[in-house]
C-alpha cells in the first residue's frame, strides 16, 4: 500500500499562498505559493505573532487598512470569512496586491481552532482593470478639457432619467455656451481659444458639487447634471456657474482674456426623453443670449 501523500506536500504544489494561524495568533504553516508571491521564507515566517508576520493587510500606498492590523483574530472571533483585494508588501519592500479569503477552521466538534488565509497574486487582474478604466477614461472624458465627453453626458443624462422615472430622484441640467467664443479664436487664435475652453470647464467644476456632472456637449457648449435639486436650490447653483466662468482669466502673451457663458437652467420631468430635456435646456440658453448674454434663464 502506497503511503498517503502529506497535506503538506499538496499546497505546496498551490500557486496560491497558503498560510494557517493557530488560536494563539501564531503562525503554524507557510507554504510554497506564499514564499513566492511575497519573498519571505517558510522559517522566516512559522512562529511570529500575527501582528508581525509579514502579511500585513496594506492599501496601495503600503498603509495597514483600518481593522486589518489581525484579521486573522477577526475571523476567528466573528466565525465568518472574509475576502477582499488588499496589498502586501514583498521581501523587497515593493506592494504586491493579492486577493485572499481567511476562513475559521473547525475542529470535529465545530469549535473553532485558527484560521486558515489563501491568497492569489493579483497583478494581473489589476494591471487588467486598470486599463480598462484608461480605456474608459480615454473613450468617455473629452481629450481638451479633462471633463466628460457627448458620449458620457448621454450616458449621465439617461441614467438621471432612469432614475428620476423609477424612484422619483430630481435633478436638473444647466446648458452653458460660452459668449463671444468666435472672437477668440478669430483675436488669439485657436490655441487661445481651446486653452479658454480649458479655464472655463475647470471653473464649471470648481463651482459644483463632487457628485454634479459637467460635460463637454460640442464646441463652446457645456452641460452640467445636478442631482438632488429643487426649484430654491437651482438659480443659487446656476448663478455660481455663470459667476465662476465670469470670474475666470486666462493670460495670453500678456493680455488678459475674460470669458462669460449664458446659461438655461431646468428641472427635468417625469416620462420626458433626455432630447426633450436638452431641448428645453438649450433654448433657455438662447433666452440668456437674447437677453443680453452672462446671465440664466429658468423656467421652473
Amino acid at each position: 500500500m502506497r503511503k498517503p501523500v502529506s497535506y503538506e506536500l499538496l499546497l505546496d504544489h498551490l500557486k496560491d499562498g497558503v498560510c494557517y494561524v493557530d488560536l494563539d495568533g501564531v503562525v503554524t504553516y507557510w507554504n510554497q505559493g506564499a514564499e513566492t508571491i511575497t519573498g519571505f521564507r517558510r522559517d522566516e515566517v512559522i512562529g511570529l505573532a500575527v501582528t508581525e508576520h509579514p502579511l500585513s493587510h496594506l492599501d496601495a500606498g503600503g498603509e495597514a487598512l483600518v481593522g486589518e492590523v489581525n484579521v486573522f483574530s477577526r475571523v476567528m472571533q466573528s466565525d465568518s470569512a472574509i475576502e477582499e483585494e488588499v496589498f502586501v508588501q514583498h521581501a523587497n519592500g515593493r506592494l504586491v496586491p493579492v486577493l485572499t479569503r481567511v476562513s475559521p477552521i473547525r475542529d470535529s466538534r465545530g469549535h473553532v481552532i485558527g484560521a486558515l488565509e489563501v491568497f492569489s497574486d493579483n497583478s494581473a487582474k489589476l494591471q487588467d482593470r486598470n486599463r480598462i478604466e484608461e480605456l474608459e477614461e480615454i473613450a468617455l472624458l473629452c481629450p481638451l478639457t479633462a471633463v466628460g465627453n457627448r458620449r458620457y453626458a448621454e450616458i449621465a443624462l439617461k441614467s438621471a432619467c432612469e432614475e428620476l422615472n423609477r424612484y422619483g430622484w430630481r435633478f436638473a441640467v444647466l446648458f452653458a455656451d460660452l459668449d463671444h467664443f468666435k472672437s477668440v479664436n478669430d483675436t488669439y487664435g485657436h490655441k487661445a481659444g481651446d486653452e479658454v475652453l480649458k479655464v472655463a470647464a475647470q471653473a464649471l467644476k470648481g463651482a459644483l458639487r463632487n457628485f454634479d456632472f459637467v460635460g463637454r456637449w460640442g464646441g463652446e457648449e457645456f452641460i452640467v447634471i445636478l442631482p438632488n435639486m429643487n426649484d430654491e436650490l437651482l438659480p443659487v447653483v446656476a448663478e455660481r456657474c455663470r459667476a465662476a466662468i465670469e470670474s475666470a482669466v486666462y493670460e495670453h502673451d500678456g493680455k488678459v482674456i475674460r470669458i462669460t457663458a449664458s446659461l438655461g437652467a431646468t428641472l427635468a420631468r417625469e416620462k420626458e426623453t433626455t432630447e426633450e430635456l436638452v431641448e428645453r435646456a438649450d433654448q433657455l440658453m438662447y433666452q440668456s443670449k437674447q437677453a443680453g448674454r452672462n446671465r440664466c434663464s429658468f423656467d421652473t
